[in-house]
């Protein structure tokens, strides 16, 4: 009965799987502050990508650990950068089974650690960041991203990224905009994983954590741009921003379960002090239930399982 008029369902297809592959390593790396989570290498990548396509997962999102950064993130527009060969190697091993994503953002790639690059003062700079972001896009594109992750929250960065495309004859790729990213602390294993150089903090272009309309508002900008996917981030912190947005959206509304929502259910339980796979159902449960067509979770592949099998009770 229970089942029967059950009002949030899940399933694989809602999933998006998110992965790290990191430059100049021949086999997977852990990550110490997310039990289970690995920092791939292109070698173990494919089995990764191929694991979540039988499981039925609905795609995957690619960030890159490259081994030399420096202050414009010049990795990110090398078509033998990291993310780029990983988006290409990723690609083959999906066969089209499931969405190869790619996280455009200068984060990873730059030494100071920001989302973009910096002016004279050390302040980072909107509009010369949205030129990375135009050529990043079409480098993306080319290895064969089929949906551009923009993660980075400048200012315009959607229309940006979208003209470039276009200018190039590539309307085929999509752009899932991080509309509503707030300035969390939520983001602290991510930066572990991904090896982050950052100092200080991105409170300059990451939405407030105490405002609420601003998310809304945010994402309709994305929206009036061209974004084809919308997005807040954190979920669990944010479940009220998340109903908002999927209330006034036209299209699709995503969230992201981020890592340190992860890394806290992974330490409670191995403590014993909650249960393990009932915290991981209900917490995703709970972000479809305030209205996101879909999950990007670090569980992706586990909770994938867990559907197919019917064992969600």
């Amino acid at each position: 009965m229970r089942r029967l008029v059950s009002e949030t369902r899940l399933d694989p297809a809602e999933l998006v799987l998110p992965l790290f592959v990191r430059e100049g390593v021949a086999a997977p790396v852990p990550i110490a502050s997310m039990p289970g989570v690995v920092q791939h290498s292109l070698e173990s990548l494919p089995q990764a990508v191929a694991d979540a396509a039988a499981a039925g997962v609905g795609g995957v999102m690619l960030f890159g650990v490259p081994e030399v950064r420096d202050a414009r993130g010049s990795g990110a527009t090398d078509p033998d950068g990291i993310l780029n060969v990983a988006t290409r190697v990723a690609v083959e091993a999906s066969a089209g089974r499931l969405v190869v994503q790619t996280d455009l953002c200068l984060d990873e790639f730059t030494d100071h650690g920001h989302c973009g690059v910096l002016d004279d003062r050390g302040r980072v700079d909107n509009d010369a960041t949205l030129e990375r972001y135009r050529a990043m896009a079409l480098e993306q594109a080319r290895a064969g991203s089929e949906l551009l992750g923009l993660s980075g929250m400048m200012d315009g960065q959607v229309a940006a990224v979208r003209d470039a495309l276009d200018d190039q004859g590539r309307t085929d790729v999509a752009i899932l905009a991080y509309s509503a990213k707030y300035a969390s602390a939520f983001y602290g294993p991510f930066r572990d994983a991904v090896e982050s150089t950052l100092e200080g903090d991105r409170r300059s272009y990451q939405l407030d954590p105490g405002n609420r309309r601003e998310g809304l508002r945010e994402a309709l900008i994305d929206i009036e741009e061209g974004a084809d996917v919308v997005m807040v981030k954190p979920a669990g912190s944010y479940l009220d921003v998340l109903a908002d947005v999927a209330a006034a959206s036209e299209i699709p509304v995503w969230a992201y379960q981020v890592s340190g929502e992860y890394a806290m259910v992974e330490a409670a339980a191995a403590h014993g002090w909650i249960d393990r796979k009932r915290a991981v159902i209900e917490s995703v449960r709970g972000i479809r239930r305030a209205g996101a067509d879909a999950v990007l979770t670090y569980w992706a592949v586990e909770l994938a399982g867990w559907i197919r099998n019917g064992d969600l009770a």
